[in-house]
């Protein structure tokens, strides 16, 4: 059964071309290069620390809502909360300069 999902997957309609050989390589047919990896995975975990800034925002949110009143409560919620938007600016410009120095880099 896992062997006719392979195959069924591993060729396109009509052209032949076995997808799974061609692990590695771009959709051009050429190399996938070290600079399109790296880029990826930096993509990724900047991506993945936008999010958890993201959460930490909303987990403020939450806090500030229930907090009652309390002055503690209420400091703590909001440093959660500027934590969070910090985060998530440092986030943003890291990928924004990563992608503009990988790109000027590799590219000239």
């Amino acid at each position: 059964m896992f062997e006719a999902i392979r195959t069924l997957a591993a060729t396109s309609t009509g052209t032949g071309k076995n997808y799974i050989d061609t692990v590695g390589t771009a959709d051009n047919g050429g190399d996938r290069d070290l600079m399109t990896t790296i880029t990826t995975i930096i993509n990724v975990a900047l991506g993945v620390i936008g999010l958890i800034a993201v959460v930490m925002i909303i987990l403020g949110g939450v806090q500030y809502t229930t907090s009652s009143g309390d002055a503690a409560k209420v400091k703590k919620a909001k440093d959660t909360i500027l934590y969070g938007i910090i985060g998530l600016v440092v986030a943003l410009l890291a990928f924004a300069i990563v992608n503009f120095v990988l790109g000027n880099v590799f590219n000239s």
